[in-house]
């Protein structure tokens, strides 16, 4: 796991407050963001996979590892209706 990132529990998420911008600056991260997502939705719904989500909140950067269940616009679904807004995902692998 990446140094500078506070390991946290899905549960965790429902307490966190996240700001409006997106963290990633240029629109190809930002595309490719969205690709890995795809992805870890894809080894979720096959073969229950957990991945990494690495993202920030209005604190600090944070690090989750869960099964991603739904994919929207605008945000990642994980299990027990916890989710993260896409634009405050750095990266997930």
């Amino acid at each position: 796991m990446e140094t500078g990132y506070e390991l946290i529990e899905k549960e965790q998420i429902k307490e966190l407050k996240f700001p409006a911008e997106d963290v990633l600056r240029y629109p190809e991260d930002r595309n490719q963001r969205y690709a890995d997502l795809a992805r870890a939705l894809s080894l979720g719904n096959l073969e229950h996979g957990k991945i990494r989500i690495y993202f920030e909140d209005n604190a600090s950067k944070k690090v989750v590892e869960t099964t991603v269940w739904g994919l929207t616009d605008h945000r990642v679904i994980l299990k027990q209706g916890n989710s993260i807004p896409i634009n405050r995902i750095i990266k997930s692998s």
